[in-house]
């Protein structure tokens, strides 16, 4: 097997980066997602187990909104669909489990005690290592350029040669639309922060402070993920400016901080500290923000791999033995009608 990176990973250039993801069971995107996420954690831990790295830590979780809204309605539709651990919590309930936290009292949250957190660097390191292990032969610096059907396989060109293979896999994260025309694949530019608390910082470390996730006025998201000494980690999820992974805008302007230092304010005010860092990152969403995972119907030996849209690091290692499955031709362990190509 035969790996091309455009750049050399672990890198900050595209989607995979800042320290921490969120990983969590009762997923409010849709039940059908609970499956693949409950063998993730298995293969996580194997992962771990064959690496000797910590890749995970659970931290609980906490999914926060009004109780029709799409966040908790849709969290407690996956666990009660899948019958997985999890307690409803008033927002007095809330805000007197986790002192950090200040939801207006209409809200209600779905605690979920087996979420927690991906360490990304780590995580990305592991799978690289295993790979090697296993046999793959992987190149970085060495973008694909363009690739062409070869008979009933694939001619793939980069920077530095060309290739021939039975199967191409495109995973390409922002990037794909460049490398397979006609998807409707939207970039999106996306901001990352971590801010020192200004008060109590012992309630903002993970044993105090799951990973939490607000839905609020109406369609808006933010999450954030507790203090692992870099500071407490928040982001806005969507309605970020459209780009693409050549103009996107790196720079983080003074006022993209006061906008999310306004949330921190209503709702984790303890956080609005000095800001430690903040990073610019890329969703790659699907017209309906679930993942895409298909053949394009003229190219049979491509597969198209784009699980995306903000959420699908978590799934990484899961995807991974899917697209494996699918190269194979073997008949993948999990339902993803909703990912083909719609």
């Amino acid at each position: 097997m035969l790996g091309l990176d455009r750049f050399a990973p672990p890198h900050c250039l595209g989607s995979s980066h800042g320290q921490t993801r969120i990983i969590r069971e009762a997923y409010f995107e849709h039940p059908t997602y609970v499956p693949m996420v409950r063998r993730a954690y298995v293969l996580w831990e194997e992962l771990a187990t064959a690496t000797g790295a910590e890749l995970l830590r659970e931290t609980g979780g906490l999914m926060i909104g009004a109780p029709d809204s799409t966040l908790v309605r849709g969290a407690r539709l996956s666990a009660e669909t899948h019958g997985l651990a999890h307690e409803m919590l008033s927002a007095a309930e809330l805000r007197q489990r986790f002192l950090a936290l200040r939801p207006s009292d209409e809200m209600l949250a779905v605690l979920e005690p087996r979420a927690g957190v991906l360490f990304v660097k780590h995580c990305i390191t592991a799978h690289l290592q295993l790979a090697r292990r296993h046999g793959a032969e992987l190149r970085f610096d060495e973008p694909l350029e363009r690739w062409q059907p070869d008979g009933t396989g694939v001619r793939v060109f980069t920077s530095h040669g060309e290739f021939t293979a039975p199967q191409l896999i495109v995973s390409a994260g922002a990037w794909v639309n460049t490398l397979v025309p006609g998807l409707p694949m939207n970039v999106e530019r996306q901001v990352q922060f971590w801010f020192e608390p200004k008060q109590s910082p012992n309630l903002f470390v993970p044993e105090r402070c799951p990973i939490h996730m607000w839905q609020f006025d109406g369609s808006r998201f933010f999450y954030g993920i507790p203090d692992f000494g870099e500071g407490l980690k928040v982001a806005f999820h969507h309605q970020g400016e459209s780009t693409t992974p050549h103009a996107v805008c790196r720079e983080v302007a003074p006022g993209e901080v006061e906008v999310m230092r306004a949330v921190l304010r209503r709702f984790v005010p303890g956080a609005d500290g000095p800001l430690r860092a903040a990073t610019v990152c890329l969703y790659t969403n699907t017209p309906d923000e679930h993942f895409w995972i298909d053949r394009p119907r003229d190219f049979p030996q491509v597969l198209v791999a784009s699980p995306c849209s903000g959420h699908g690091f978590k799934f990484s290692a899961v995807i991974g033995e899917i697209l494996a499955d699918l190269a194979q031709n073997q008949h993948p362990k999990f339902d993803l009608s909703l990912f083909r190509a719609r």
